[in-house]
């Protein structure tokens, strides 16, 4: 299935916030939303306001964009979290969470998502001893990812783990970045997630 391989600095500028799609360059004043923090475009400076529908349109897209899905995936893992108990939006955010490029990321053995999916579609990490190379593989509890023997002294592993202490490991997770590896020490919560996302927005989409 296609996937969107243009600008993915347009995507924060087309949402209004940054997204920290490109690792680095995103808390650099290289940033393209620091520079121009309008929308994309020829009329990206237009100011418009927006209906009800494209509000939770936005936070939509917004959510899919962070986490690097396409629209597909997206409605699944929605119907997925709507089947679970509890609460819809927060069961969404759970499942994007635990998949495996996701927590590649937050451990911080990539700069970014969408560099951590790479990673994983490459063979690098191994899951419970085994090599696992889905980016939508779901890690359950007590799982232990952690980098290939021969992968340990890749130049962009050992650069994302220098810069982790920028955006810290999550408390769902435990990284021992000695040996390369981290746990999941249990499911992650809403309030492990810090980017600003609204998820009553997103089943109020899906619901309509």
């Amino acid at each position: 299935m296609a996937r969107y391989t243009g600008p993915r600095c347009r995507h924060c500028r087309r949402e209004g916030t940054k997204l920290f799609l490109k690792g680095d360059r995103c808390y650099t004043e290289k940033c393209a939303f620091e520079r121009r923090s309008y929308a994309p475009g020829q009329h990206g400076r237009a100011r418009t306001k927006l209906s009800d529908y494209g509000i939770r349109l936005r936070e939509k897209q917004r959510v899919r964009r962070i986490y690097g899905v396409n629209e597909g995936q997206f409605h699944r893992y929605f119907v997925e979290a709507d089947r679970q108990r509890g609460v819809t939006g927060h069961n969404l955010l759970r499942l994007l969470e635990r998949r495996l490029d996701n927590v590649v990321y937050r451990l911080g053995f990539a700069d970014s998502r969408n560099q951590a999916r790479q990673l994983v579609r490459h063979g690098h990490f191994l899951v419970n001893g085994r090599k696992v190379d889905i980016p939508s593989f779901l890690v359950k509890v007590g799982d232990k990812i952690e980098v290939r023997e021969r992968s340990r002294e890749c130049p962009v592993i050992v650069q994302a783990l220098e810069a982790v202490g920028r955006r810290g490991v999550p408390e769902w997770l435990e990284l021992d970045a000695d040996a390369k590896s981290g746990v999941v020490k249990s499911m992650p919560e809403r309030e492990h997630i810090t980017m600003p996302i609204n998820e009553q927005f997103i089943v109020e989409f899906y619901s309509k």
